[in-house]
């Protein structure tokens, strides 16, 4: 069974590029006790991929100051990975990268995770995994189809909220916006219906 909503994130060891560095025995559970956005993409030199993979790297911080880390990964070794991320955005890399990318070789995590195509490559998976290591929310894209880095930072504000206050977000909820609070929902309604 691949990896649900409300199920524990399947855990995996595997090499990854760390500070352009090779880490063979990079584990996700090495994570718990911070938030994770793991994603997956389809290869390395490719077209979509850089910009996501560069849009991640970019707002890192923003990740981080809510306490998650993001970790890329795709099927692809993690010498291409090295290479590619060494290479100048200007020339179609990634210009140096701030968070680990994993080499999912062997294909298992991609399967684990229910992103593996039959021809052996990703979709666009993204996995948003609370501190305890449950998967909290999933999105999957087809290959032409890029993610949005704010979407994945306004899903994390989300669980947060929830998670701190107990009340449940409504639909295009941002940081800051009314929420639900399930034993007087009433009163939301009553306030949204007045606009």
């Amino acid at each position: 069974m691949p990896a649900q909503v409300q199920k524990e994130a399947p855990d995996f060891t595997a090499t990854a590029v760390v500070d352009e560095a090779f880490d063979d025995k990079f584990k996700l559970s090495a994570y718990r006790g911070k938030y994770v956005v793991l994603f997956f993409y389809p290869l390395d030199f490719t077209f979509v991929c850089p910009t996501e993979i560069v849009a991640f790297s970019d707002r890192i911080e923003e990740f981080r100051s809510r306490g998650a880390e993001v970790i890329g990964c795709s099927t692809d070794s993690h010498f291409s990975h090295l290479a590619w991320i060494q290479q100048p955005r200007d020339k179609g890399g990634l210009g140096g990268l701030k968070y680990p990318l994993v080499a999912d070789l062997t294909k298992k995590i991609s399967a684990d995770y229910g992103v593996l195509l039959d021809g052996g490559i990703a979709l666009r998976g993204t996995f948003i995994i609370d501190q305890k290591g449950v998967v909290q929310a999933i999105t999957i894209h087809n290959l032409p189809l890029g993610r949005s880095t704010d979407e994945a930072l306004r899903v994390l504000d989300a669980l947060q909220h929830f998670e701190k206050y107990g009340e449940v977000c409504p639909m295009d909820w941002k940081k800051g916006a009314a929420s639900i609070d399930t034993k007087n929902a009433a009163a939301y309604f009553a306030k949204a219906g007045k606009k």
